[in-house]
């Protein structure tokens, strides 16, 4: 099929409904029950740039800076980049021990209720079957559909299966090579690793700025979004950045239109993330990346964080976040009607590394005991409670906040309150003041009666009463530096 019938493929899907492809339309989408009830899933860093698991997943535009650390580390270890460049790294990127029920095994113990692993990254590489480029997983490399394989066994798991594109980026992303004499030299063929390589890199900040993709990878673009939508049929799909530049618009809203009436043909509730606003508000799920909102938010949102600070991707660098500030950031999005997207990142040989697995296996277990405050819960009247004060914004999440001891988030369920005490004290007494019992009703407080209380995962009994100050809870035998859910059942 020709790039004119398969435009023309896509326009009758399109013409066919119920979404047109503008954002008036596509603006009314309504977000899934599924995905507003999940609140927790894993995102999936992997792809070639695993195997020198250098710094972080932008090595292969940082190898061709000359400036940048990881062109030195290049050149010693590999030798000069028109001898060894990044498309060298192919054969190398094994997978061999990649076994994808053992992956959803853990994805299931994590307490994740939807994974979305990254098919195809900034650097081009394919991690599906592809016919549009030969440069893709099943025929280099590993020599498997990747994604496929992943595909059936999360969903054989019971869990929902997303995916992410962040193809956009790509026009630019390898540009550098043409700086000076590496392997990234002309011709370069749509469907080559690296076309179109493009040179000088796109200012950040101006979105109707040049230079700008070229009409064909725009088409390109297009088509391996319909590939990856037909082929895997994802419940989710996630857009990285660079698809809100002015260039990216008409096919992006052809994409989200094409993605919903196929979704439609199949009786599939689906969502879309994009950030940056790239789409029109209600088009698709508000994402923030690496932060998040400071207050609870009447829409449902989602923020993408990675269980290292400095990498998405599988590094020998990695540092490592811990499990305890990643549950209490988990509570924190959740209050404020948020989803939160987890990431690790395997290695190329296709293993999930030792603290990566350390990390979600803490995050399960503690879901176990803790998951009804989180699945399927909405957001209370009060959010937060607290002296700590939150900072908004994207990028925010390398520092953890102190909590302190008089710092609570705040869910419902059912005929619950759950309070969740993000550093338990020591004493064992909490004080409470949301839901303290104010006699003048003009007051806002608590006015419900309580008909019982408890901890969660705790077999104690804890004492309780209500003043006019706060709710007074005391146990003996309570103590974690994980958060500590109070449930309140209310009369």
């Amino acid at each position: 099929m020709n790039d004119l019938e398969m435009l023309k493929a896509i326009d009758a899907v399109i013409a066919q409904g119920p979404y047109r492809s503008d954002w008036e339309s596509l603006s009314g989408n309504i977000v899934p029950a599924w995905f507003r009830d999940a609140k927790f899933g894993l995102f999936v860093h992997w792809g070639v740039f695993s195997v020198p698991a250098f710094a972080n997943e932008w090595y292969p535009r940082n190898m061709y800076i000359k400036d940048d650390p990881a062109y030195a580390h290049h050149r010693k270890t590999y030798g000069a980049h028109k001898h060894f460049g990044y498309k060298d790294f192919i054969p190398l990127f094994t997978m061999e021990r990649f076994e994808p029920s053992e992956w959803a095994e853990l994805f299931k113990e994590s307490g994740a209720r939807y994974v979305v692993p990254v098919a195809e990254h900034h650097d081009g590489f394919q991690l599906y079957r592809s016919a549009l480029s030969h440069y893709n997983a099943a025929e280099m490399g590993p020599r498997r559909d990747l994604l496929g394989d992943l595909k059936r066994a999360v969903e054989e798991a019971g869990i929902i299966f997303g995916a992410s594109s962040h193809r956009a980026e790509h026009w630019f992303f390898l540009g550098h090579g043409r700086d000076f004499d590496s392997d990234i030299q002309e011709p370069l063929n749509r469907g080559d690793l690296y076309w179109p390589s493009v040179s000088p890199e796109p200012s950040h900040q101006d979105l109707r700025g040049e230079p700008c993709p070229s009409p064909e990878y725009l088409t390109d673009w297009l088509f391996r979004t319909v590939e990856l939508i037909d082929r895997y049929r994802p419940r989710l799909l996630y857009f990285d950045w660079w698809v809100q530049h002015a260039a990216f618009k008409e096919n992006l809203k052809k994409a989200l239109a094409y993605y919903r009436n196929r979704a439609a043909q199949w009786k599939a509730e689906v969502t879309v993330c994009t950030k940056f606003d790239a789409a029109a508000f209600g088009a698709s799920i508000v994402e923030i990346e690496r932060g998040k909102f400071a207050q609870a938010k009447p829409f449902v949102w989602q923020t993408e964080t990675p269980v290292a600070k400095n990498s998405w991707s599988y590094t020998k660098q990695n540092q490592y976040k811990k499990s305890s500030d990643i549950v209490r950031e988990l509570a924190d999005v959740v209050s404020k009607n948020g989803n939160l997207l987890l990431n690790i990142g395997p290695t190329s040989c296709g293993i999930i590394p030792p603290e990566d697995e350390r990390i979600i296996r803490d995050i399960g277990g503690w879901l176990k005991v803790n998951g009804e405050a989180i699945f399927g819960s909405t957001v209370w009247k009060v959010q937060a409670e607290g002296p700590t004060q939150e900072s908004e914004g994207q990028f925010q999440d390398n520092e953890s906040p102190l909590y302190t001891e008089e710092d609570f988030r705040f869910t419902a369920r059912g005929g619950a309150i759950y309070a969740i005490a993000l550093q338990y004290p020591k004493s064992g007494t909490v004080r409470i003041r949301s839901f303290s019992h104010f006699q003048d009703p003009k007051r806002l407080g608590f006015h419900g009666l309580i008909k019982d209380l408890s901890i969660l995962g705790s077999k104690e009994k804890p004492e309780w009463s209500v003043t006019d100050k706060a709710l007074i809870v005391s146990t003996k035998s309570v103590s974690s530096d994980f958060p500590i859910v109070i449930k309140i059942t209310v009369e």
